[in-house]
């Protein structure tokens, strides 16, 4: 869907790479391009047992340098599914699908249609 600012939100389901069954899926996410990164509630991922690998600095629109713990999961949006990096993001950080989960799922924002689509062929170095 897109709001009145015409910001598009999608689903999005997200698990451990250890245990992909076990998932969980959050509604009225942001899909933000400009964001790297997936920022997902750092309660949902440690209770579906990711965990921290490191610190990573962020810098916010207004400037401001900070930093976060990152880790790996699996996100899934429509059938469409890519291991990623993911922000443990708190309660005051916005969640959101960042450009790094959207292109390992081939994923674009087509807003024309208001939905994530396939972004296409997908560039290869060879073919046989």
């Amino acid at each position: 869907m897109i709001d009145q600012a015409r910001v598009f939100r999608t689903r999005l389901g997200v698990a451990a790479i250890a245990d992909p069954t076990y998932r969980r899926e959050l509604t009225d996410v942001l899909v933000d391009s400009a964001s790297e990164y997936s920022w997902i509630p750092g309660s949902v991922l440690t209770e579906i047992g990711i965990q921290p690998v490191r610190r990573d600095q962020f810098e916010s629109a207004d400037g401001r340098l900070f930093e976060r713990h990152v880790g790996f999961a699996i996100l899934d949006v429509d059938r469409n599914s890519s291991p990623t990096i993911v922000v443990f993001a708190r309660a005051s950080d916005t969640v959101t699908l960042g450009s790094h989960g959207l292109e390992g799922m081939n994923l674009r924002i087509d807003l024309a249609r208001n939905e994530l689509v396939s972004a296409g062929p997908i560039p290869a170095a060879a073919a046989e």
